[in-house]
């Protein structure tokens, strides 16, 4: 039945009581909003060139016990250019500006999010800050941008960031249109439903449900190829699919599951089902024409690699994942390809 306009102040109340940590107010605001514009933060003015807990995760499935693959056309994606601290035009043009422009999420819980500070926190944004550093000599050399998943790649392609470091998955329809350093971070496609739901992961339980994910996710592209009969619902944002949830709006998630186990730790009333059916694997994404820098951030990630339990990948891990994911986890052996 169709719900009217004076009973939703109640539901947004009661949704409200549901959220946990600052992540939760973070997520009230996206609700009252709902739009790609209400998480776009003026962070800043300049711009780059033109052109230029409950439970821990699962690992990811590996691909031959996954039941879904998204298809890849071209030959080890994850496959990047060779590391080199030497400089080039993109690099220069950074130095000159004495800012990186990164793309990031500031609602995703453990990834990319404000705390209650306002400064931004997470996962992603601790590697921005290890690329900022080598590059320019201060971790603080960011200027951070709010973008929606759909806009990871049109920011990118125009001039609007350097970088996008906002869990996003390698692969090849992504490399037509942008570049990608190494591997970061091994993930998988999960679903996340209400405790007590009837959805027992990405199978038929699906049938007639009201599904949620980000436009230009892989988990829209997966629901596309294979729905198992659901409602496909697609918003700008991630965490807009959470609020939907809380509202009783949709009947589950699609998304990676990292991102997921940063939800479920917001919200103990929802929880991951099923098991990882992709197995995916985040990269730092770049202009095509700057080639330079995307061979400098793969030196940065050597780096920060290094060291075993003590590397800078590690500490971030165990900073923001210890109670959520896996312990046991280690950062993705990097591929490369000449060219």
């Amino acid at each position: 039945m169709r719900r009217t306009q004076a009973e939703r102040p109640g539901r947004l109340r009661r949704a409200a009581r549901r959220l946990r940590g600052w992540g939760g107010v973070s997520a009230m605001a996206t609700a009252c909003a709902m739009t790609a514009a209400a998480v776009l933060l003026p962070l800043a003015q300049s711009s780059p060139g033109r052109g230029h807990h409950p439970g821990v995760v699962r690992e990811p499935a590996s691909m031959a016990a996954a039941p879904f693959t998204l298809a890849d056309t071209c030959q080890d994606p994850e496959a990047s250019l060779r590391p080199s601290a030497l400089d080039g035009p993109a690099i220069e043009r950074i130095r000159k500006a004495g800012k990186l422009v990164a793309g990031v999420d500031q609602n995703s819980f453990k990834w990319g999010y404000r705390n209650p500070d306002g400064h931004l926190d997470g996962f992603d944004i601790d590697l921005v800050k290890a690329i900022a550093k080598d590059i320019l000599g201060s971790e603080e050399a960011v200027i951070y941008r709010a973008i929606p998943t759909s806009q990871r790649i049109p920011a990118l392609q125009e001039g609007r960031v350097d970088v996008v470091v906002r869990t996003m998955t390698i692969n090849c329809k992504r490399l037509e249109d942008v570049a990608f350093s190494t591997a970061y971070f091994e993930a998988g496609q999960q679903v996340l439903a209400p405790k007590g739901s009837p959805i027992t992961g990405y199978d038929a339980s699906l049938k007639g449900r009201r599904i949620c994910t980000a436009a230009g996710s892989t988990a829209e592209t997966a629901l596309k190829s294979q729905g198992y009969g659901s409602v496909p619902v697609s918003v700008p944002n991630q965490l807009d699919c959470l609020v939907r949830l809380q509202l009783g709006e949709v009947d589950g998630i699609i998304t990676d599951n990292a991102l997921a186990a940063g939800q479920a730790a917001q919200d103990p009333s929802v929880q991951l089902v099923g098991a990882p059916f992709t197995r995916e694997f985040y990269g730092v994404a770049m202009n095509k024409d700057a080639p330079d820098l995307v061979r400098r951030v793969n030196k940065v990630l050597e780096n920060y690699r290094a060291g075993g339990e003590q590397s800078p990948w590690a500490t971030s891990y165990r900073k923001h994942f210890e109670d959520v994911l896996p312990k046991a986890a280690v950062p993705p052996a990097p591929k490369y390809r000449e060219g």
